[in-house]
């Protein structure tokens, strides 16, 4: 915030301070001195004007100067006084009537040889002079030294009362540091922005998934570079010699025009052209040349190869920006045409930056781009904003279009249930009928062929017939039963055939026992394995009725010990009668075949065993 306001006052103090200055009778302006100048160790002395641009007199050298002015104080009272340079230097050190008052930087002589890489040209200076130093006539002696291309040289001094001269420094300091340092901020803010869009922002069409958009680097490498080319007005000790230092930073320029090129390449749709192929690789070329040309620009000394480097960009730069304007005039593009206007503007103060810097005297003059640049932050800054809030817009639509097919598709799946759930439920009706018709068919029906024959032969007599024929009647029952059959019940399921049976077993004189105790339900067992073992219990109570000649029944359902590889409970079950027997190694009888295929169909475990008095059907369910 100090930086902002500073430099808001300083627009309006440089304009408004200077000539009231002019005005004021105590303000001295010095502008002719005696320098001393020491250029590739050749010494010489002349008169002259201020200011003294070290690069425009000596293109390509670099050197030390001594200056000296005389002046004549009318100090008023005991208001103090100071001195006021627009810049000084590279390096430079200050003494009044032999005192000094302030020095920066490494000034060697004959007796060291000390190098020193920091730049104090960069800002203005503003040196306070103590009263007991100021006479009425004084001699004031600056030494500078000047480093070839780096905007160095001595400024016009001002003298004066220090209440009228801090304005004006105050004004210049805020427009050229800390106007540096808001737009140095506002450009890595806008290239922090681009390059989050970048890294997290990729094309949502299925044809381009994970694509990324070129114009977003494009804008964060511009942004990074010119926060860095501004941002040095900062630095006054970079960390690298000065040759070296020049390499870093009009590579970096080089940069930002090529990255500022090709994101108007980008918004123009020209990236596929044949033309714009060559503009990349003739900047790729410039780029990858700079290094050089920098170096030996400030060490040869050959100052024009970087003045040809630059042509060159600006010979690519300037034809792609009157190309891009033109089309801009003739498309409705908001982006096009906020690049275009950026373009407009900047273009002609690029150009009088390149000739006050380049060609005419760069100490005199203040450099304009690094603030008019600042229309190309804010046009790639809404251009971002604009492409992402597009991007966020197609894929709104994408995802609204695709909930739509979503919802569509769940509709479909729906109805595609409902048909199946319909099918499903038509298939278990017709595998509920086949297995009634099936039972019935090896139950009751069975049991009536059984009777038939029994009647066609004329040997049986009406008992026979008629046993045979309520056993029919009984499967008939069971089968209707067996549509109720809780799963896995075992308790539920003897004694529904405990009430259907038992009147027929007190009919014939059997004895029922029961020791039936409630049974935990078995889970193995579904709807169809209690039919099964429905069948299995009829089947043995049936050979009883018809074949034991028994006077006892007796049914026994108790629970066993856990298998020792699962912790499912387990039932044994034992039918017993004491009829007559019969020998179950030589007897193949249909329905105890049954029983055993039956058995083997739930996971049961059959045992018969029969002598004279005693037979038992043992079945272990578990």
């Amino acid at each position: 915030m100090q930086g902002i306001r500073w430099f808001l006052k300083g627009v309006l103090l440089v304009l408004c301070s200077a000539a009231p200055l002019l005005a004021q009778s105590s303000v001295v302006a010095l502008d002719q001195a005696r320098a001393e100048l020491t250029v590739n160790g050749v010494p010489t002395t002349t008169q002259v004007s201020l200011p003294y641009g070290w690069d425009y007199h000596h293109k390509g050298q670099s050197g030390f100067g001594r200056f000296t002015l005389d002046f004549a104080a009318q100090p008023s009272g005991h208001e103090p006084w100071a001195l006021y340079f627009y810049r000084l230097g590279n390096a430079y050190a200050v003494r009044l009537n032999g005192t000094l008052l302030e020095h920066n930087g490494v000034i060697p002589d004959a007796d060291t040889s000390d190098t020193d890489s920091g730049d104090y040209a960069k800002v203005p200076r503003f040196i306070r002079i103590p009263p007991s130093v100021l006479m009425d006539h004084n001699r004031l002696e600056v030494e500078i030294r000047s480093d070839s291309g780096r905007r160095s040289g001595m400024p016009v001094v001002w003298a004066g009362p220090t209440a009228e001269l801090e304005s004006l420094y105050r004004g210049e300091f805020a427009l050229r540091v800390g106007g540096s340092a808001v737009f140095t901020v506002f450009s890595l803010v806008v290239g922090v922005f681009a390059a989050v869009l970048w890294l997290t922002q990729t094309d949502p069409r299925p044809e381009r998934r994970g694509v990324r958009d070129n114009l977003y680097l494009y804008a964060a490498v511009a942004e990074f570079s010119w926060a860095f080319f501004i941002g040095d007005t900062l630095i006054e000790r970079p960390p690298l010699p000065w040759a070296w230092w020049s390499v870093v930073v009009n590579l970096v320029l080089g940069v930002w025009l090529s990255a500022l090129l090709l994101f108007c390449h980008s918004i123009a749709g020209w990236e596929r052209h044949t033309a714009s192929r060559w503009v990349r690789r003739t900047l790729a070329a410039l780029i990858l040349a700079g290094p050089a040309v920098a170096y030996y620009a400030i060490t040869g000394p050959t100052p024009w190869l970087l003045t040809a480097w630059q042509t060159a960009f600006a010979l690519v730069f300037v034809p792609s920006s009157a190309l891009f304007v033109m089309q801009a005039l003739r498309e409705a593009s908001t982006m096009h045409r906020v690049v275009a206007l950026a373009l407009v503007v900047n273009v002609p103060v690029g150009i009088h930056d390149f000739y006050i810097m380049r060609i005419s005297d760069p100490f005199v003059n203040q450099a304009l781009l690094r603030y008019s640049a600042a229309l190309f932050g804010l046009a790639l800054g809404v251009i971002a904003i604009d492409r992402f809030r597009n991007a966020n817009l197609r894929v709104r639509d994408m995802l609204d279009a695709l909930a739509v097919r979503v919802e569509d598709k769940e509709l479909e799946l729906s109805k595609s249930y409902r048909r199946m759930e319909l099918i499903a439920r038509e298939q278990e009706r017709i595998r509920e009928r086949s297995r009634i018709l099936r039972d019935m068919h090896d139950g009751v029906g069975s049991h009536i062929s059984s009777a038939i024959r029994q009647l066609q032969s004329g040997q049986s007599n009406p008992d026979e017939v008629l046993l045979t024929l309520q056993d029919s009647l009984d499967q008939l029952k069971l089968s209707i039963d067996a549509l109720n059959l809780p799963p896995g019940d075992v308790t539920a399921l003897l004694a529904n055939l405990r009430y259907r049976l038992e009147p027929r077993f007190r009919a014939m004189g059997l004895t029922l026992e029961w020791a039936v105790v409630p049974l935990a339900d078995l889970p193995q067992l579904d709807a169809g394995a209690m039919r099964q073992l429905q069948f299995i219990f009829f089947e043995a109570f049936s050979n009883v009725m018809q074949h034991a000649h028994a006077s006892v029944l007796r049914i026994e359902a108790t629970p066993t010990l856990a298998s020792r590889r699962s912790d499912a409970p387990t039932v044994r079950i034992r039918i017993c009668d004491n009829g007559c027997g019969f020998d179950t190694a030589s007897t193949q009888r249909k329905g105890l075949n049954s029983m055993q295929e039956r058995a083997c169909a739930v996971g049961a475990q059959l045992h018969i065993s029969s002598r004279p008095g005693e037979t038992v059907v043992e079945i272990l369910l578990g």
